[in-house]
């Protein structure tokens, strides 16, 4: 766990201070309590619960520990940030404000997106259902994605569509 959250830091510009590094760090924490055995992981809980609560009404971000976090994700500004409890989110990826990663369908509560390895999510983005976003895909401020974003690639409007690459626009 610690050595996790000094790579977190790291990626966080080395500022304790930022909002988004305190909700990767308790997200951190949340995993390390339940690989704990019961007798140490009841009291844990209740630490948790209070340091999640304060992340999520204070800074406006919702990462619970049931989402798969990868490695360096670093989320750049706090507010309206809700990421679905089992949402992937690949390693060095970036999450900006107002980001929603969820469901799409009422009757599949469980569908959440994955985001591959070094995905960048601009600002008020919602990826919704079970969408897979590629490696090194972009996703545009305020897209909209509600299908697959192969990797490289990158995604703007609403719904989202795929831009060309700009060697095939020459």
């Amino acid at each position: 766990m610690w050595e996790q959250i000094r790579e977190d830091w790291i990626a966080h510009g080395r500022d304790w201070t930022l909002p988004g590094f305190r909700a990767v760090a308790v997200y951190r924490f949340g995993v390390w309590r339940m690989a704990q055995p019961k007798i140490i992981r009841a009291p844990l809980k209740f630490l948790y619960n209070a340091l999640y609560r304060k992340v999520r009404n204070g800074y406006g971000i919702e990462l619970p520990y049931t989402v798969t976090l990868g490695r360096r994700v670093v989320i750049e500004h706090q507010g309206a940030i809700v990421i679905h409890g089992y949402s992937v989110i690949g390693d060095d990826s970036i999450i900006r404000q107002g980001v929603t990663l969820g469901n799409r369908h009422l009757d599949r509560p469980l569908d959440a997106p994955k985001l591959g390895a070094r995905v960048n999510v601009g600002a008020g983005a919602k990826i919704l259902g079970a969408v897979t976003i590629g490696d090194d895909a972009c996703i545009g401020a305020n897209a909209v994605v509600i299908s697959d974003v192969p990797a490289g690639q990158t995604a703007v409007g609403i719904p989202a569509k795929l831009l060309k690459p700009k060697s095939a626009e020459s």
